[in-house]
């Protein structure tokens, strides 16, 4: 196994016409901004250098998101933002999904991703065509995914098709430096676990999984840059390096979120072509990191 070589961020920028980044674990945690973020926006925005943001949360519009980031001081236009929520309108148009009674775990905003693919947002109670499950909080989530499921059960003795979509399909997520939290992605396989407990025999009772390492928010982003001359900086190797290994694009590991696998064992799947210990640019002094209130963001990662 090849040794990953080391890299710096302004080595990066040197290198390619446009960075991609990974959210959570990257430039920002549940606490603030991770340690260098703003004054790399700072450096990219001052620089006109191409880059976006490229998320598997599903639980923030891009507007929401971007008002988030600007209290962390990261001054991150909403049309760099590209997040796996934005994917549920194709995934709607492709299975003719307009006017689809949907079931929605998440938050308001990934309530307003479905509505905004036509969907028809119903109560876990009802019969329903289309789950969502696109965050883990914004709910009451005991309450609602047993409902969920008992109503998820219904249909499919009734013999209904029900699509179960996931747009955000990480497991885990960095909360800050020392601390993690369970993401969308851990809630489908409860419901993956127990539909396979129930129906054995039955194929096909499995979430479709939109974001990272699926390539749609990759191709997206990458067209939204101009250009394939890119690199992804991530924290995660089954979602972020994966993904970007398989588009084509230089992999960037991070290792200030997910991951703390020893790089020289992994599969060459989950190889990133680079190493970095953080996203701060050399020789520009971090400023004092931006924490907000518990309060603030109640339901927010």
């Amino acid at each position: 196994m090849r040794q990953i070589p080391e890299t710096t961020v302004d080595q990066l920028i040197a290198r390619y016409d446009a960075l991609l980044f990974d959210a959570y674990g990257v430039l920002v945690s549940v606490a603030g901004a991770m340690p260098g973020a703003p004054e790399l926006i700072d450096l990219l925005n001052a620089a006109g250098k191409s880059y976006c943001l490229v998320t598997n949360d599903a639980s923030k519009l891009p507007e929401t998101a971007a008002a988030r980031y600007r209290r962390f001081g990261l001054e991150v236009d909403p049309a760099r933002i590209v997040t796996s929520g934005g994917l549920i309108d194709g995934y709607f148009r492709e299975h003719d999904l307009r006017d689809a009674r949907c079931v929605v775990l998440g938050t308001i905003d990934s309530v307003r991703y479905v509505e905004h693919a036509g969907g028809q947002v119903v109560s876990p109670q009802a019969d329903f065509d289309v789950l969502v499950v696109a965050d883990e909080t914004g709910y009451p989530f005991v309450e609602q995914v047993d409902t969920a499921l008992t109503t998820l059960f219904r249909r499919v003795d009734a013999g209904a098709s029900v699509h179960l979509v996931l747009p955000n399909p990480d497991l885990i997520y960095p909360r800050d430096e020392a601390s993690f939290g369970i993401a969308a992605g851990s809630v489908a396989l409860m419901f993956e676990a127990a539909l396979q407990r129930r129906y054995p025999d039955r194929a096909g009772l499995a979430f479709a999984r939109l974001g990272k390492p699926a390539p749609y928010l990759y191709e997206e982003a990458l067209q939204r840059c101009g250009t394939r001359n890119a690199a992804m900086v991530g924290d995660q190797l089954e979602t972020d390096i994966r993904g970007a290994n398989a588009c084509g694009i230089a992999s960037v590991l991070v290792t200030t979120g997910v991951t703390a696998a020893d790089l020289t064992k992994v599969p060459v799947a989950l190889q990133p072509t680079w190493r970095m210990r953080s996203v701060a640019p050399l020789g520009i002094a971090a400023r004092p990191r931006v924490v907000l209130p518990p309060c603030a963001d109640a339901i927010d990662k």
